[in-house]
């Protein structure tokens, strides 16, 4: 654990609240982003927190990139900050060159681009704020196997298109476009890897819109009154309160053992099941608080929307729970043979149950 953490969250918590209000989410809905966040952003160092000194960053570990992105993702920061972090992290991590500038990427296993003799070819969909930014970080399929590339997005035709929450969202095509860089073929183990990482990244986005739900909620119900004394007072008010209260405490937890398990290289269990089980926080967290706020939730003039569309958009991007769902189950079937109720029951710390594999 970096000995900065706790300074670096609070710089960045305060960056946020004095600089992003409801006003400049909107922008993102209207085309535009925020540029001044962004340098306030590289003049604080944050964009390079978790990039090694040697390349020019501040020696920061993962667990200081995800709570600032988990930051980001509690004040819906419209900026391309998990984008071009992680980007650059799969760099670093597969020993290439890191970015200057913006960038962004995509991991699907999906194969829609193709390495012949350096050149990229093919069309992927729903790629994050490609209009934006100068670099694309993916998975590119030749006769040998799979690479990570970059590539210089200049030489793409970008169709745009946005996500439930108005993100940019956009489609890229390249035809023979020269690659920048490339890795040497990936093993499976590897692939996997880079898809845990990415999971992990989403669900720190995640952990803080659910976050910021259950604090919107629990002011909206101090200051709503009915019958001349606020909500929260009402018996079925408090229930809701509490369970939403509940679910948030469990997102916030599984993401601390989610940082955890990364730190010790003992991440794939944590992040499978976490995945799994925030299909339903997110279904119990958006559910309650639009019940709570009523109809006014509903509206653009409140600021509930933003965060309850963007977990809806996140939730089905990327990788996804069905595939940690799958592994997980694969995993159970291959150990259990023929018996799976005596494997479950019968479990201990140093079964396979409690250690997913790819």
């Amino acid at each position: 654990m970096s000995e900065m953490k706790d300074m670096i969250t609070e710089v960045v918590e305060r960056m946020l609240k004095e600089n992003v209000d409801k006003d400049l989410v909107d922008t993102v809905e209207q085309g535009d982003w925020a540029p001044a966040l962004w340098e306030l952003f590289e003049e604080n160092g944050m964009t390079v927190v978790a990039v090694t000194e040697e390349n020019g960053g501040a020696g920061g570990d993962i667990e200081d990139l995800l709570n600032i992105v988990r930051l980001t993702g509690k004040y819906a920061a419209p900026i391309p900050f998990i984008e071009t972090t992680f980007a650059n992290y799969l760099l670093e991590y597969l020993n290439l060159q890191i970015l200057e500038g913006l960038a962004t990427y995509r991991l699907s296993t999906n194969q829609v681009f193709t390495l012949e003799n350096g050149t990229l070819t093919g069309e992927a969909h729903h790629i994050p704020w490609a209009r934006h930014v100068k670099h694309l970080v993916t998975l590119a399929y030749s006769s040998e196997g799979t690479h990570l590339v970059e590539i210089d997005l200049s030489q793409a035709d970008i169709k745009q298109g946005t996500n439930l929450a108005g993100e940019p969202r956009d489609t890229v095509t390249f035809q023979h476009a020269l690659v920048s860089q490339t890795s040497s073929v990936l093993s499976p183990d590897e692939i996997h890897k880079l898809t845990t990482l990415c999971t992990a990244f989403q669900l720190a986005l995640m952990t803080g819109a659910i976050d910021k739900i259950n604090d919107l909620t629990i002011q909206f119900t101090k200051e709503r009154e009915q019958f001349g004394r606020p909500i929260h007072r009402f018996q079925l008010v408090q229930q809701h309160i509490v369970h939403l209260a509940g679910e948030t405490a469990l997102a916030l937890a599984a993401f601390n053992n989610v940082t955890e398990a990364l730190l010790t290289n003992n991440e794939n269990s944590e992040v499978a099941y976490a995945r799994i089980r925030f299909e339903e926080i997110i279904q119990a967290v958006t559910t309650i608080s639009h019940q709570v706020h009523a109809a006014i939730g509903t509206t653009h003039e409140h600021s509930l929307h933003q965060f309850t569309r963007r977990l809806w958009a996140w939730r089905d991007e990327g990788v996804n729970s069905s595939y940690w769902t799958n592994i997980v189950a694969l995993q159970l079937m291959e150990n259990s043979e023929d018996s799976l109720w005596a494997y479950l029951t019968t479990s201990n710390s140093s079964s396979p149950l409690l250690k997913v594999e790819g």
